[in-house]
């Protein structure tokens, strides 16, 4: 195997420019797949992180009338435990409403919840330093949507109760910016106190409480709790989803070089047959000689991947640290980052790495498997069986 690395390695380097092109091939197919796994990486860590930190907490305990994805349920699914703070639980009660920007009618959910919280990322203590009668938040894509800005007095109306419509005058304390449209959107925060009070409902009435602690389970009448991972999980699936899609460029990319070293290794066995035959005469077997030039094409691939770190290497750590802007993403549900940062592990190098030179030699050994049903004689000669 040591002569077939030193056979391999000389005529890898004497074959000059043609085996810097295969290997310039490869290392680009090596980068993208790398920058690209990474960027999906990136954007699922983040998109946790983001929602985890704004959203959800260390997970939900959420009433059993209550579903998020059906607004009809906000009007009945609320409840009531008691002393919740004692048991980790920050209260977040839903209401529907409308305010009126510039007489226009702007369907929004009422969101309330303790100033004094440290669950969630939503400033919500700016509350307590407001001098308005009825301070409330909103988020930027609310402010830009109903053309609002920080200081300006707009009518809001919703029900209490009973069913009965109210209406008072609220103004916008604060805009915060957060890439999860979900709490954004036609979402007006406001002092879970004041809502309680303007909708007439009891203190620690709430749609879910999060948790600021990590559960596995709680177990309350009424009440369903749901861990962290169980909330996040909608975002690993859709990066699942993802890489089905990066896999297909992925193979189409190590198509195209790998094509390259086939026709490489075809060409190059037609054209040396001289020198294969000599091999045999000198007293080599046909698998040391089909060993030769698999090594031959595999080494492509381990000088692709060498050149692919050394040239990706700053193009990595300078996205790694920077992040790649996005731009502006509508609001569909989920976190819209507007700038990923791509997350390039170890792992995520040598399994390239290892899929680069599998894939390389196996397109290798095809062709040379030609090699043992040929005549020494008539390779000798030059003629092609």
């Amino acid at each position: 195997m040591r002569l077939a690395f030193k056979l391999a390695f000389r005529n890898l380097i004497g074959a000059g420019l043609r085996t810097w092109l295969n290997v310039i091939v490869l290392a680009f197919a090596f980068i993208l797949i790398v920058f690209y796994h990474g960027l999906n990486s990136g954007w699922n860590e983040q998109a946790k992180r983001e929602t985890v930190e704004w959203e959800v907490g260390q997970g939900q305990l959420r009433n059993n009338g209550y579903d998020p994805y059906d607004p009809f349920t906000i009007a009945d699914g609320h409840g009531r435990i008691d002393n919740p703070q004692a048991q980790g639980l920050e209260p977040v009660l839903i209401r529907q409403g409308s305010i009126y920007p510039d007489g226009r009618m702007f369907s929004a959910f009422l969101r309330g919840m303790d100033p004094n919280q440290k669950v969630l990322k939503v400033p919500v203590h700016l509350l307590k330093n407001s001098q308005a009668d009825f301070p409330v938040l909103i988020g930027k894509r609310m402010a830009e949507s109903a053309h609002l800005k920080q200081g300006d007095e707009v009518l809001m109306r919703w029900r209490d109760k009973h069913g009965t419509y109210d209406a008072t005058t609220i103004t916008v304390a604060g805009i915060f910016d957060s890439n999860l449209p979900s709490i954004d959107a036609g979402q007006i925060w406001m002092d879970i106190h004041k809502l309680w009070e303007i909708t007439g409902m009891p203190e620690n009435e709430a749609t879910f409480y999060i948790s600021a602690t990590a559960k596995e389970n709680m177990d309350v009448e009424g009440w369903t709790y749901y861990n962290q991972a169980s909330l996040v999980q909608y975002i690993d699936d859709l990066a699942e989803m993802d890489k089905i899609g990066a896999m297909i460029m992925y193979g189409l990319l190590l198509a195209i070089a790998l094509l390259a070293i086939f026709d490489t290794q075809v060409l190059s066995i037609f054209r040396r047959q001289k020198e294969i035959g000599t091999y045999i005469a000198l007293g080599l077997t046909r698998v040391r000689v089909v060993a030769i030039f698999t090594v031959e094409g595999s080494m492509y691939s381990i000088f692709a991947s060498v050149v692919g770190m050394v040239a990706g290497y700053p193009l990595f750590a300078y996205f790694a640290k920077t992040g790649i802007g996005m731009g502006e993403t509508p609001a569909n549900g989920i976190a819209t980052l507007q700038r990923i940062y791509p997350v390039y592990g170890v792992g995520l190098i040598v399994s390239t790495t290892a899929l680069v030179i599998i894939s390389a030699t196996i397109v290798s050994f095809l062709p040379s498997k030609k090699i043992a049903r040929m005549n020494p004689v008539d390779a000798l000669k030059g003629k092609l069986q």
